[in-house]
């Protein structure tokens, strides 16, 4: 009988190594889990800095030269970007260039794609007298034409005067603001006085020698910087043929 109590007694006191080997072995278990884990983080942060640095190794091609600035080219049908849709532009191009063939011959207006929308563009030499906000007599009959152009395509346009950096000091004019500002508004009062244009669709702006799209530093370039530009913003306008 001692010796089966004996016995007893020696396998209560090696239970215990039974319930620690099972914890070294979910412990070891953990462990590989863990590392596993980590090796794909590890992979993962590996792809991602490759690519990383191939981006910035190897960038995409750019044909543009260093240096030289993008020009912005005059409208034509053919090389019109899509823009937001709305208005057909190049039906509009069609109707304005019906109605001002001979204008847009002399370039007295020029028609173009900017940032901000499509452009009409009219040139001091066949509105304005210099240094004048008074618009000429056959010049008045130009906007009338635009404006009957525009007003069946209900358009939302912002009309904006500039000029060249001459300073200007006269009896109407105390400076190229004054003077950008008021031949829009001229422009706008003909729109609505006489074609009719609904006044809730236009606004004015006056930016004196500031938004130039020639250079100042030659006669024709200045000639060009004289103008109001009758912008018809992108949203209004779409790409569709």
């Amino acid at each position: 009988m001692r010796r089966v109590r004996e016995h007893d007694e020696d396998s209560r006191h090696e239970r215990w190594t039974v319930s620690y080997a099972d914890f070294m072995t979910l412990l070891f278990a953990l462990f590989v889990v863990l590392f596993a884990s980590s090796e794909h983080d590890r992979h993962s942060i590996q792809s991602v800095s490759s690519a990383v640095k191939q981006g910035f190794e190897h960038p995409g091609d750019d044909t543009s030269e260093p240096g030289v600035p993008m020009q912005l080219q005059p409208f034509t049908p053919s090389g019109l970007l899509h823009v937001s849709a709305g208005v057909n532009v190049v039906q509009l191009q069609r109707d304005l260039t019906g109605a001002l063939g001979d204008a847009i011959r002399r370039q007295e207006v020029v028609l173009r794609m900017t940032p901000d929308g499509f452009v009409i563009s009219l040139r001091e030499l066949g509105f304005f007298n210099s240094g004048q906000a008074v618009l000429l007599p056959g010049a008045a009959q130009k906007v009338i034409s635009i404006g009957e152009v525009l007003k069946k395509y209900r358009l939302n346009m912002r009309i904006e005067g500039h000029t060249d950096n001459v300073p200007i000091h006269n009896s109407d004019f105390n400076s190229n603001w004054d003077l950008s500002t008021a031949r829009a508004n001229s422009v706008a009062m003909m729109l609505i006085d006489e074609a009719h244009f609904d006044p809730a669709k236009l606004s004015i702006a006056g930016y004196g020698e500031y938004h130039p799209v020639s250079s100042n530093d030659n006669p024709a370039g200045r000639q060009a910087n004289r103008r109001v530009d009758i912008v018809i913003l992108s949203t209004e306008i779409s790409g569709k043929r």
